[in-house]
């Protein structure tokens, strides 16, 4: 093996590590196509999670993934010539990734490992912004904005997109209120479909059923990731909670509601413009097992008035 994990000849390889789901991932694209440009000539290896694998093609810096969930630990591999920290600032991902025993680690610093330079961990740092200053620390230029994917071809017109899911319950909006907007949007003349994971399928039908909407509008589990991407691209509007379908609407251009908390939009919201993110202004604990009483504090008021001003932009 030659250095960077591959026979003399063969590119060097960079292991990049970044576990969480979709949201995560796509607030790093930033950040990745800086390391292509800065490294044409290597082989970028994603360590993510593997049903991520359908949104590589749009984001166009990646050569392979490598099935990761969380900081790790990664499979045993070839050492790479470069492994760069993209998932958090703890021990546990610093520590994966140097048992790959790559030539270089970018990183942040951490007190756990003093003979790794790195810029310190900012807790309040948006998530986009935190990969890019990380590069920007060892050099690499990375533009925060540079967050649009390659968009499916449009199809039909398409709905307004309604996601009640999230990864916890302290981030989830009451399915009777995301039922109420969908009732009135539908009222109004707009087709509306409710989206989700195969696991999310009995919320998304919950909800469904309270806002008389036909079966078909429920397309939680019937989606694979590259057909929600097609879906969020041409749709005329996303509400959702803070999720991953929310950075995919910001990564589509696709104009958004997004309903905060307990985590500030400053560290995970959408840029300004044709998005509207929605916060009381307190933030909460984010593994609580109740909704954030932040987030309960959004009425279907202020989610239907931002979702009928952006819609009557959008058909102006």
């Amino acid at each position: 093996m030659s250095p960077g994990g591959g026979p003399a000849g063969e590119a060097p390889v960079m292991m990049v590590l970044r576990g969480p789901g979709l949201g995560g991932l796509l607030t790093a694209v930033p950040a990745l196509r800086a390391l292509r440009r800065a490294h044409p000539e290597h082989r970028i290896v994603l360590a993510a999670p593997a049903s991520l694998a359908g949104l590589l093609p749009l984001i166009g810096a990646v050569d392979e993934l490598l099935d990761v969930a969380g900081p790790g630990p990664l499979p045993p591999v070839p050492s790479p010539d470069i492994a760069v920290n993209l998932h958090d600032g703890s021990p546990q991902s610093i520590a994966a990734l140097r048992r790959t025993h790559p030539g270089r680690l970018l990183t942040h610093a951490h007190p756990g490992f003093p003979d790794v330079p790195g810029p310190s961990w900012s807790q309040d740092a948006h998530e986009v912004r935190r990969w890019c200053d990380l590069l920007g620390w060892y050099g690499i230029a990375a533009d925060p904005a540079d967050l649009a994917l390659k968009v499916p071809l449009p199809g039909e017109p398409a709905p307004v997109v309604v996601h009640p899911g999230a990864a916890g319950p302290a981030r989830r909006w009451p399915p009777e209120r995301f039922a109420l907007v969908s009732f009135v949007l539908r009222q109004a003349g707009h087709d509306v479909v409710i989206t989700g994971s195969a696991g999310g399928r009995a919320l998304a039908e919950h909800v469904a059923s309270l806002a008389c909407l036909p079966e078909t509008s429920v397309l939680a589990g019937r989606t694979d990731l590259g057909e929600l991407a097609a879906l969020v691209a041409r749709a005329r509007l996303v509400i959702c909670g803070d999720t991953g379908v929310a950075r995919l609407a910001t990564a589509l251009a696709t104009p958004s509601v997004v309903l905060f908390g307990p985590v500030s939009p400053a560290r995970w919201g959408p840029p300004p413009g044709s998005h509207v993110s929605l916060w009381a202004g307190r933030s909460g604990d984010l593994y609580g097992n109740l909704p954030d009483e932040g987030l309960l504090e959004i009425g279907v008021r202020d989610v239907l008035g931002a979702a009928v001003n952006l819609l009557e932009v959008r058909a102006r």
